[in-house]
């Protein structure tokens, strides 16, 4: 593969990271799942009981939605190699659904997050993240902020 054809797949592949995080976790459009994510789509951190492939990120996407509906991520950095992307984002919102069985709080919270996708086809068909959840908790009030003394 040539450096600029290369080049052309890592972008689109960005691209399409971009889109993931606009149209699908942003705006909670459900319907553009199958345009951007494989029939055969792997999440490997999905929650436990959670059905497989798209449906599977739908129900993902509709826990956090439901969760913080005005919720916006925004993408940091994007990073490309081959098949793969990574992006860092932050996301943003109000807890006014429950959350892991924390009641609404109408708290405002920021969380940031890394994923990596691999895209195959044009469609990303595995995906691997990890939040800062312990944060997020924190200021839900779930969990005790340790640091807060040190601030």
């Amino acid at each position: 593969m040539s450096e600029a054809r290369s080049g052309n797949v890592e972008d689109h592949n960005k691209a399409l990271l971009r889109r993931f995080y606009e149209e699908l976790w942003s705006q909670g459009d459900l319907e553009v799942i199958p345009e951007m994510v494989a029939e055969d789509f792997v999440d490997h951190h999905a929650l436990p009981g959670a059905p497989p492939g798209r449906e599977g990120l739908a129900a993902l996407v509709t826990i956090w939605r439901t969760a913080f509906p005005g919720m916006r991520e925004a993408c940091e950095d994007l990073i490309a190699e081959g098949d793969r992307v990574v992006g860092r984002f932050t996301m943003r919102g109000t807890h006014t659904g429950e959350f892991m069985g924390v009641a609404p709080t109408g708290r405002r919270v920021t969380m940031s997050g890394i994923d990596i996708v691999r895209v195959a086809g044009g469609k990303i068909v595995e995906f691997w993240y990890g939040e800062h959840l312990l944060e997020l908790m924190q200021q839900l009030g779930a969990v005790p902020d340790f640091t807060a003394d040190e601030r």
